[in-house]
């Protein structure tokens, strides 16, 4: 059994969130760092996304349109 106190942050209007300082912790994770989410049924982990190529994210970044007008900003 988990006996540390469970962690909850706030859901922007663009859907963002601040990942409590105690959960970056333990992901050492630090700004620039990816992360990713596992979903199973009704269950989110997330994890320290390890291994992305960033030259190759770099060039695709300007293919990634499907996310950027103005009607995503409200989601």
């Amino acid at each position: 059994m988990n006996d540390h106190k469970p962690l909850v942050s706030t859901i922007s209007k663009k859907g963002q969130t601040t990942i409590p300082s105690s959960v970056r912790k333990v992901l050492k994770i630090k700004p620039g760092d990816a992360i990713k989410y596992e979903i199973e049924d009704d269950i989110v982990r997330i994890c320290k996304a390890e291994g992305i190529d960033l030259e190759w994210a770099i060039a695709i970044e300007s293919t990634l349109t499907e996310w950027s007008g103005p009607e995503d900003d409200d989601l």
